[in-house]
């Protein structure tokens, strides 16, 4: 019975830490640190998660897409910088997503920034034109190499 629960525990574990790998970090210096040293590039996602239905569409279109979340695990950081109408945030997410916001001069929701691993800018997308997973990723890619 013993071996079975550490058998058990173990597996939810690495269930939780192969899950984190596609996971959106809020914390933007923390995910460039991350990118840096991994040598990824990053996404930053700009969104009004709850209330914004261009993004709803495209979080629901491409980032949940099975095809774009093995691509992010291998290739890049994300990061999620939220406005939710409804959503709980606490005081220093939403400083810290203002300040975020001023320093990228966003206006439009949804927006997309692709960063190079040192933080330079390659790209940044406002709105949402109907991409599919595979020629979002392509752009990213054709970013990379330039």
């Amino acid at each position: 019975m013993k071996k079975l629960l550490l058998v058990l525990t173990a597996v939810a574990f690495l269930g939780e830490a192969i899950g984190a790998e596609g996971e959106w970090l809020t914390d933007f210096s923390k995910a460039t640190e991350k990118a840096k040293a991994e040598k990824k590039t990053l996404l930053v996602y700009f969104t009004g998660s709850d209330w914004c239905p261009p993004c709803k569409v495209l979080h629901k279109n491409v980032f949940d897409s099975t095809e774009f979340v093995d691509y992010a695990k291998r290739s890049l950081v994300l990061v999620e910088v939220d406005f939710p109408a409804d959503k709980k945030q606490s005081e220093d997410l939403k400083k810290a997503n203002a300040a975020l916001s001023k320093k990228f001069n966003i206006e439009i929701f949804p927006t997309t920034i692709v960063l190079d691993s040192s933080g330079k800018e390659l790209n940044r997308n406002s709105g949402y034109g109907g991409e599919r997973p595979n020629e979002f990723i392509a752009k990213i890619e054709s970013l990379k190499k330039q």
